[in-house]
């Protein structure tokens, strides 16, 4: 019996043959020629989606007050369009404090953009340009959905340079990270697709060119560890930018400090959690104040809710809790207490 035919896509056969054969430069041509369909499918994909975003990606200049030596500070970073009506999203740290924001479109054309709001929290802003017709604009996916290893592809102005491709995967999901306000950004995307100071405020794009999370931060001297801001937050903080012109979150008046929980105290209380805030202070006036919360108490939890340290009380705190009653539980040496309490809006 003659031997089998082998075929392109019989990798195991061809290798194996050429191996055999003893021909080393046939199994590398062969191994090049296995591999050429997989890079061309990849190449393809990621040329598509930079083809069909690549004129939304804008560049964004800010100039603000002037520093000390009276010159007028400034920076420059990403966004994007996500209407053809001229609004763009972008990094809160980006635009944060300016008096000026200039965008400059793909096609080298530059217009003066309005703050529509921003929030420090997520790090994320609004802003917007004047606009004759539709504009080219990135359509939303959803962050939620996404899968650990599938493409991602970054655009931005890395270091000035405009319009820098770069393609990765999806290497984490769920992760957090400190913004500037010293809030945590929940629902991080963490992606090898490599960023660069400028690359703020740029879209992170599926494989159909919806944008799935906002490029927001890197780790110097780490190789390739990389955030996105997810768009599902995204969208959240843009429907409060254009509903109120701002995030509304609840306010109660503490100042606090993540601490741990005795096993016996754990046991004692019937509690699910092993931590929870001790308050520092309790601002005169403020909901907890008037709630009769003390320094020194441990708060537990709110509304059935447990609350085992700081980012927890915070997230706890969202919008649908201003101006309505609820109960916040902490412990007072030997007793755990159930408070009315009624928060407020955190101010700006």
């Amino acid at each position: 019996m003659g031997a089998r035919p082998l075929f392109v896509d019989d990798e195991p056969a061809v290798l194996q043959a050429a191996a055999a054969a003893g021909d080393a430069e046939s199994l590398l041509a062969d191994a090049s020629m296995l591999d050429a369909p997989l890079l061309d499918a990849y190449s393809q994909t990621v040329t598509g989606v930079v083809g069909r975003v690549k004129e939304a990606v804008v560049f964004i200049e800010v100039r603000g007050k002037p520093g000390r030596h009276g010159r007028p500070s400034g920076g420059t970073g990403s966004g994007f369009l996500f209407t053809p009506d001229g609004y763009i999203l972008t990094n809160s740290h980006v635009i944060h404090g300016a008096l000026e924001v200039h965008v400059t479109l793909a096609d080298g054309t530059q217009a003066r953009a309005d703050i529509i709001g921003e929030d420090p929290d997520t790090d994320l802003a609004v802003i917007r340009i004047g606009a004759t017709g539709a504009l080219p604009h990135i359509e939303f996916g959803d962050s939620g959905k996404l899968k650990v290893g599938q493409i991602a592809v970054a655009i931005g102005n890395p270091l000035g340079f405009s319009h820098t491709v770069t393609a990765g995967v999806v290497s984490a999901l769920g992760r957090s990270l400190r913004a500037n306000s010293g809030r945590l950004i929940h629902n991080v995307i963490q992606t090898d697709a490599a960023l660069n100071p400028g690359n703020s405020g740029g879209p992170l794009l599926d494989s159909n060119g919806r944008a799935v999370g906002v490029n927001t931060a890197i780790i110097p001297g780490a190789q390739a560890i990389c955030f996105a801001t997810g768009i599902d937050s995204a969208k959240w903080v843009i429907m409060q930018l254009f509903t109120h012109g701002r995030v509304r979150r609840g306010f109660i008046g503490v100042s606090g400090a993540t601490v741990p929980l005795p096993r016996k105290v754990v046991r004692f209380f019937e509690l699910k959690i092993a931590s929870g805030v001790r308050v520092l202070e309790a601002q005169r006036g403020a909901p907890a104040h008037q709630s009769g919360v003390q320094a020194s108490d441990i708060i537990v939890g709110i509304d059935g809710v447990d609350v085992a340290d700081v980012d927890e009380l915070q997230r706890v705190l969202d919008g649908s809790r201003i101006g309505k009653t609820g109960v916040i539980r902490v412990l007072r040496g030997n007793q755990k207490l159930h408070l009315p309490i009624t928060p407020l809006e955190s101010p700006a």
